[in-house]
């Protein structure tokens, strides 16, 4: 799921990156525009990835790991 998370959020970060430099939605452009079924799906799940990113950051973890 972490994974999943990071993928979702590399997605939405140069989505924003390619709004703020060029004024261009990238998942918009692809999929029918902003309010478009689809990319309001992605934009969502995108979402959500940033709110799992949020407990990740905040997870205990394992010694072990943490030396890796």
């Amino acid at each position: 799921m972490d994974t999943i998370s990071l993928i979702l959020i590399i997605i939405g970060a140069l989505n924003w990156g390619s709004i703020g430099i060029f004024g261009f939605d990238a998942i918009g452009a692809m999929f029918g525009g902003q309010l478009a079924l689809i990319p309001r799906i992605i934009y969502t799940l995108v979402a959500l990835a940033g709110i799992w990113s949020i407990f990740t950051l905040f997870r205990h973890r394992d010694p072990a790991e943490q030396r890796q």
